[in-house]
Order: C-alpha cells, then structure tokens, then sequence
C-alpha cells in the first residue's frame, strides 16, 4: 500500500519504493561497469595495457631508429640519453626493438584470444545446444587436441615450418580453444532447459535463431574473461617458443628471441634481458588483472 501524507509529500514507504526502482532501473551495462570500476587493479591494468596497445600501434612513428638499423659507434652501450635502453651487440637500439616486439607479441596474443574464442565458442555452443550425437562428437574432438602434448606439437611444426606472427597464431589458436569450448559447452548445457528457451521452443522459434539469439547472449560474459587470460597465455607461450629458437625469427624482433639473444649476456649486459623480460611480465599481469575485474563485473551472482 503507497504511504501517503495530507501535505501531498512522500512518506517513508514510498521515498523507498522510489529509491528501489532507481537501483532496479540500472541497465545491465550499468551494472557491469558500476561492479568494474570497484576494482582498481583491473582499471589500472586496462589503462597501462592500453597504453602498451597504442605504443605498439605507433611504434613506427615513435621509435627513434629502425629495428635493424645499426650502430658500430654504440656497440653493447648501456642505457643513455642517446639509448635509453641501451644497444646489443650489433648496435641496434634496444627501445626501438622492444616497440618493434612489442607489436609482434601483442598482435599474436591478440590474435589466438579472438581465434579461441570464435572457435571454441561456436563448437561448445553446438556441441552444448543440440547434445546427443553433436555433443559426442564434439566432446570427443575437444579430448583429442586437449591430449596432445602442447609444447613438443608446437617445437615439431617450429622446426617444420618457419613462423611468421600469423602461422603461430593461428597454430597456438588450433592447440587452446578445446578449454573454451569445454567452458561453454558446460554453461550452455545448464542454460538450454531454462523456461525462456523452453518456451521459445514452444512457439516454434528455429534452434539456430534460440542457440545464438538466446543461449549465446548468456555465456558472452565468462568468454570474454576466459579470452583475456587466453591472451596472456598466447603472450607467454610465443615467448617461450621464440626463446627455443622456433618462433619469431631474426632479424624479425619479438620479445621472445631477444630474450633467446641476450641468453649469453644476461650477466654482463642486463639491460638486453631486463627491458622485454619486464614489458612481458606487464603486459601478462595486467591482462591477468582485467580478466580479474572483468571476472567479478559478470558475475551474475555478485552482489550489488
């Protein structure tokens, strides 16, 4: 019952009813970013990680030499004014090529989060969706990739073929969507025997139209923080590869095989090991920490 005073205000119960609608009226973008900005390590990492982003971007406008280009006046030169990274063995500037990696790195990172979540979010929606012989087929393809031993796959087709910063995007990609699909093969089986769906059914709306008007909608917001950890994982894996001497190769930079380069000089020329070696590590953690944040802003059972 509306709580009403002879003056025409509003009493108590009322003032509160309107407040409640307030909250309730929030859309749900609202919500989500209300819950986002809650966590600074996510707000920080988005902002530095766009920044890495955007310097990549640039790196031709902004870096002070061109990657390859030498200087045997300045050879093995620690950090200067000239060098604010210093130079390696050949004189190239250090800056220049940590930009220069820095696009490679992250355009392959990048890459295998978009490449996983297209595919492995079309196959677990399927293989979720319509069960049955779909289902086992599917589950059996994902069982089959998830068992192949990930490391020695990748260092085979290294040594086979020569990797450009597409081909070991796209191999990394076809190695690491099974977890995604497995991910939203499990939320849509929970979410296609909901009423709404039931109803849809019902009234005679396509499985194609309910799977991805419907069902997809549900599961967009645990893909998008299971992406951003794949992103850190591909950034990390590529180092690892060009590290072994079978990812990215010379004179191509990336941040793997100048670590790989600099492996004989870690003592004595720190700052070829130090500067990729640290842009790794931030670029991984804030990606870690805005799949945290991004985590907690989706979560349908968080609190307001």
């Amino acid at each position: 019952m509306t709580d009403l005073r002879a003056d025409g205000a509003m009493g108590p119960g009322e003032a509160a009813a309107e407040g409640y609608g307030k909250v309730e009226g929030r859309t749900q973008k609202q919500i989500v970013w209300r819950r986002f900005k809650r966590h600074k390590l996510a707000i920080a990492g988005g902002l530095v990680l766009l920044l890495i982003y955007v310097a990549a971007l640039a790196t031709p406008v902004i870096a002070p030499y061109e990657y390859d280009e030498s200087d045997f006046t300045a050879i093995n030169q620690g950090p200067s004014a000239d060098h604010p990274m210093g130079t390696d063995r050949l004189g190239r500037d250090e800056l220049t090529r940590v930009l220069y990696g820095g696009r490679v790195s992250l355009v392959v990172g990048l890459g295998v989060g978009t490449f996983v979540t297209l595919i492995g979010g079309i196959v677990g929606l399927l293989s979720g969706y319509y069960g049955r012989r779909v289902d086992t087929a599917l589950a059996g393809l994902m069982d089959f990739v998830l068992v192949l031993p990930f490391l020695p796959v990748l260092l085979v087709l290294g040594s086979i073929f020569q990797f450009s910063a597409f081909t070991i995007t796209f191999v990394i990609a076809l190695l690491l969507w099974p977890r995604m699909a497995r991910i939203v093969r499990g939320q849509v089986l929970s979410i296609r025997n909901q009423d709404y769906v039931q109803a849809a059914k019902a009234i005679g709306v396509s499985d194609v139209r309910i799977a991805f008007r419907h069902v997809l909608p549900n599961v967009v917001g645990i893909m998008v923080v299971e992406a951003t950890l794949v992103v850190a994982q591909a950034i990390l894996i590529e180092t690892a590869v060009s590290y072994l001497g079978l990812g990215i190769q010379p004179p191509t930079p990336s941040w793997g095989n100048m670590l790989e380069d600099s492996r004989t000089t870690m003592t004595t020329q720190w700052w070829l090991t130090w500067f990729p070696g640290l842009m790794i590590v931030l670029t991984a953690l804030c990606v870690n920490f805005l799949g945290d944040g991004l985590r907690d802003a989706l979560d349908p059972k968080a609190v307001e």
